[in-house]
């Protein structure tokens, strides 16, 4: 397949593909792009079935460059590969897709289209925008991606991103260049880390919906991985987060009002079990000014956090980086 069979116009982007044990879709993954972006960079990451010498042996002649891995290191050091290599080469818009083929390339235009209007830095795909398409996601995932939806909002700060673990992306050279590449998450969790790094940067991501699109291909991503792993490092991340972002960065109503209600809380909770303790040994009911004592500063602590999580949905970037970078 050349230029001349592919009656799309192409679009101004690279695209990122990481590849493991995905030869037998590669090629067809590859070959529909053709035409469609400036560039394919496809990344293998010691792929025991050789997709990358495929890739080379089909596509030598167009616009496809493999850059090959001497060691399995995870699907985000192989994306992080293709990254700086499209960095260097001076690509605009960096795209990451997977190379199994669940990634449909007509979707292509509706991603990149935030990025070409300026609207956002980052742009990544929401399978559970349209509910009447939800059936045809395998159940494991549809439970695993909506059990991290809301702990991922809470680490990154992207309140109104949903589908955390979807890796069909487009990002701006405004924000890919300011990422701190070599800290980025290098397995799975990748694209949940990405999220946090660009809340960091103070980057603009949007959700585009898509569909999601299935076929026979096998998923290495384990619901027992998402459900013990990812909550622990979301955990950190949120603390870091919050450290970050409202106590080195900057100390204003929403750093006042976490620190406050945790103090209330915290003095509530152990004011009200001491006391419970004492009473439930000596028989003596506690009295209602002692009850008044725990339960108040409980219900002014979870005030002032609710309140902290409203400030922090309101404090969501909105100026794009690509309107304020020197790129």
């Amino acid at each position: 397949m050349n230029r001349a069979d592919c009656p799309t116009t192409a679009s101004p982007a690279a695209v990122v593909i990481p590849c493991f044990k995905v030869a037998r879709h590669i090629e067809a993954v590859v070959a529909a792009l053709i035409g469609r972006v400036n560039h394919i960079y496809v990344v293998d990451d010691a792929c025991p079935q050789r997709s990358g010498a495929l890739v080379a042996n089909r596509f030598a002649a167009s616009d496809v460059t493999v850059l090959q891995h001497d060691r399995n290191r995870g699907v985000g050091a192989a994306t992080v590969t293709g990254y700086r290599a499209a960095l260097a080469d001076g690509h605009a818009i960096v795209v990451k897709m997977d190379g199994d083929g669940q990634m449909d390339p007509n979707h292509l235009p509706a991603l990149l289209a935030p990025l070409l209007r300026g609207e956002a830095d980052y742009a990544k795909g929401n399978r559970f925008f349209d509910i009447y398409t939800l059936g045809d996601m395998p159940r494991t995932r549809l439970i695993g991606n909506a059990c991290l939806s809301f702990v991922t909002k809470l680490s990154s700060g992207y309140w109104d991103v949903m589908d955390p673990t979807n890796g069909y992306t487009a990002i701006h050279r405004a924000a890919l260049s300011r990422l701190p590449l070599d800290r980025l998450d290098t397995g799975y969790f990748f694209e949940s880390d990405m999220l946090f790094r660009l809340s960091t940067i103070r980057a603009v991501v949007r959700d585009v919906p898509m569909p999601p699109r299935y076929g026979n291909e096998n998923s290495s991503l384990r619901l027992g991985r998402v459900m013990l792993d990812f909550p622990r490092r979301h955990l950190t991340r949120t603390l870091k987060r919050f450290f970050y972002m409202y106590l080195l960065r900057d100390f204003n109503a929403g750093s006042i009002s976490v620190l406050g209600g945790l103090v209330f809380v915290t003095f509530g909770a152990i004011f009200g079990a001491r006391h419970w303790i004492i009473s439930d040994r000596t028989g003596v009911a506690a009295t209602t000014g002692t009850v008044m004592l725990s339960v108040l500063p409980i219900i002014i602590g979870a005030q002032l956090l609710l309140q902290a999580l409203a400030f922090d949905v309101a404090n969501m970037p909105k100026l794009p980086l690509q309107h304020r970078s020197p790129d």
